[in-house]
């Protein structure tokens, strides 16, 4: 076999183009099938729901890949509504201003997650169920019951507005361009090797000069600042700002890296996979509603991809290298 054949049949054994393939058939399928999936609408609803979740994973992504994971998104995306719902009453009228502020108090809380697990060694999972449930706290007592929801229409038109001939939102050329920040940062910088070496080996990776605990800490900030610009682009986009937005988005936003290759071990992982997870997900969560699923299905649907997401690729992978040993037997000679 040539060489450029060979690298093409290697890419298109990789995870990523697995879930790029399912998203394919999952879009075409639901096309001939479910009405409404061919609409531009429809696709315009998959792109909203996206956003969030990808601008999330973002983070998430390079987070996993070092072997730790950060459960609180959720609620730091719920608190941030909340704040900046009660800045909007008790007078602060500034669009800029409101996201300033919420981009530094996600950036704080992400900071209070970073140093539990580097500070004091705390496991990541741990720390962050309870921040989970802190911040959650936190932003009913921010907010309480109620609903703010008298922003200007001037500010939550223009946060869905399409782009120019299209249905599909502006704001996917945000994530677009902090998607290829993010990418170049984990494939095209020492950093992002020496995040997988955390992954694999973190006291190798730290023989080896990596800062650890600074490089983790770091990673826990942008998490934090990515789920409260999420939870901004929430706010205006539902024109309400609710204690409980974004309730159980972690769920859907662990789903979608997972989904997308990356490893709950660590030291595995790349940012297309967990795009192409996220809009497999959207997609798939929209045509089943189309189609009248229950909503309590389409959770069980969502926990079984995650189930599938951690135990297929490790299951291929077992395969591959019984696979591999069987061809080296076959080919070494007999003694």
């Amino acid at each position: 076999m040539s060489e450029p054949a060979a690298r093409i049949r290697r890419a298109l054994g990789t995870w990523d183009v697995v879930v790029l393939l399912a998203l394919v058939a999952v879009a075409v399928v639901g096309a001939l099938t479910v009405d409404g999936v061919a609409s531009p609408r429809f696709w315009r609803f998959v792109v909203l729901e996206a956003i969030p979740i990808a601008l999330i994973a973002l983070p998430m992504t390079l987070i996993v890949i070092t072997g730790e994971i950060d459960l609180s998104v959720a609620s730091v995306l719920g608190l941030t509504c909340s704040v900046m719902g009660q800045l909007w009453v008790s007078g602060v009228t500034s669009l800029p201003l409101l996201i300033a502020l919420a981009l530094l108090l996600g950036a704080v809380l992400g900071a209070v997650n970073g140093l539990f697990v580097t500070g004091f060694g705390l496991p990541s999972l741990a720390v962050t169920i309870g921040t989970l449930a802190l911040y959650r706290g936190l932003a009913y007592v921010v907010l309480g019951d109620r609903a703010v929801a008298n922003y200007p229409t001037t500010w939550t038109t223009t946060a869905i507005q399409p782009l120019p001939g299209t249905t599909i939102p502006w704001m996917i050329l945000v994530v677009a361009a902090l998607a290829v920040v993010f990418a170049v940062v984990l494939h095209a910088m020492p950093v992002g090797r020496g995040l997988y070496a955390m992954g694999n080996n973190a006291e190798a990776a730290r023989f080896a000069g990596v800062d650890v605990r600074l490089t983790k800490f770091w990673l826990f900030v942008a998490s934090g600042a990515m789920s409260a610009l999420a939870g901004v682009f929430w706010t205006l986009r539902f024109a309400s700002a609710r204690a409980d937005n974004g309730s159980g988005l972690e769920l859907a936003v662990v789903a979608a890296v997972l989904l997308g290759g990356v490893s709950i071990f660590g030291g595995r992982g790349a940012l297309l996979g967990v795009l192409a997870a996220v809009a497999l997900l959207g997609v798939l969560r929209n045509a089943l509603q189309l189609a009248y699923v229950p909503a309590n299905t389409l959770t069980v649907i969502t926990g079984s991809l995650l189930i599938a997401s951690v135990v297929g690729p490790n299951v291929a992978g077992m395969l591959r290298e019984r696979l591999r040993r069987r061809r080296t037997t076959t080919v070494s000679p007999s003694s």
